[in-house]
């Protein structure tokens, strides 16, 4: 039995354009378990990965809004948060599904460190921004009394920016390997997963949010996967876009890739990530990676949709 990644894109837990709510994450985590279902139902083993950028903003959110009652948590602890809250709704839903066409495949939650590596340049220029809005007398207090990196934001108003570190390995990946070999779909890495820094016998955690789809090729390689499915809300990745010469791309390999990422041609800030996970993943021994539409996801793995990355 071959053995995939599912790599779920932030339009797994919430719509774009939707409020985020309880119902509205519930509802979009059930479309995604149909989604999961199908895949299992075709006789892949099965591990889920996904984002975590507007349920750890809220978090951030809540314990800004309830500072005068309670003490706030570091960011480690509030990523942890988002694990547990987004593993428990795909874990329910997924079960739900499975119960409903008569499967019999066990769903589990692993709460998963991912290795970063302490001299990484990300930890000397902190870039990625989160949790919420402040003005600039605000965001100067903050960054005096708490040693935050505060940052004007393009769109308005000051945001704390972290460090974004490359991962290298997955802590939990033997536990990962055994489950998944033992017939259970697992959830893990969510949000890139906590990361931490080998520090003797110990693992310290990292102020930081590790990429999501940088993880998952790590995720990927680690519990020997044979497939990385990277979805989203768009049907394939495509060359030239927003622009007269645009068109979907159907499959590529690892270099044509990094030629193009060298070109500029996808934006750091949505494709970008995406096909450098996948680079990464074929480059390191992996099969083929596919970049397509959460809704085809079974056409998108069966390379029917979709964009496949190989190696070469």
């Amino acid at each position: 039995m071959e053995r995939v990644v599912v790599a779920l894109g932030g339009n797994a837990l919430l719509r774009r354009g939707q409020e985020d709510t309880y119902e509205n994450m519930f509802a979009s985590a059930r479309a995604a378990a149909e989604r999961v279902a199908d895949i299992a139902q075709a006789g892949w083993e099965v591990v889920v990965t996904h984002g975590n950028g507007p349920q750890v903003g809220r978090i951030l959110l809540q314990q800004e809004a309830a500072r005068g009652w309670a003490a706030p948590m570091p960011l480690d602890v509030c990523g942890a948060e988002s694990q547990g809250q987004i593993g428990y709704l795909l874990q329910v839903t997924i079960g739900d599904v499975f119960f409903e066409r008569g499967m019999e495949r066990p769903v589990a939650t692993v709460l998963t460190l991912t290795r970063v590596r302490p001299d990484d340049p990300a930890f000397r220029e902190p870039t990625k921004p989160v949790g919420p809005y402040y003005e600039e007398e605000e965001a100067k207090r903050l960054a005096e009394e708490r040693g935050w990196v505060m940052k004007p934001d393009p769109h308005g108003g000051w945001r704390r920016v972290v460090p974004s570190p490359d991962p290298y390995s997955i802590v939990e990946a033997s536990v990962i390997r055994q489950l998944v070999a033992d017939g259970v779909i697992v959830i893990g890495a969510g949000g890139g997963g906590v990361p931490v820094l080998d520090v003797g016998p110990r693992l310290v955690p990292a102020e930081g949010v590790i990429d999501k789809d940088l993880a998952a090729a790590i995720l990927a390689r680690d519990v020997g996967a044979q497939v990385l499915l990277i979805l989203t809300d768009v049907p394939a990745v495509v060359r030239g876009f927003g622009t007269e010469r645009a068109e979907p791309i159907e499959r590529m390999t690892a270099s044509e890739a990094r030629a193009m990422l060298a070109a500029g041609e996808f934006p750091p800030g949505s494709m970008g990530p995406k096909v450098e996970a996948a680079a990464r993943f074929v480059e390191g021994g992996g099969a083929r990676a596919v970049i397509g539409d959460l809704e085809d996801a079974l056409g998108v793995l069966e390379g029917r949709s979709g964009t496949s990355i190989v190696p070469g």
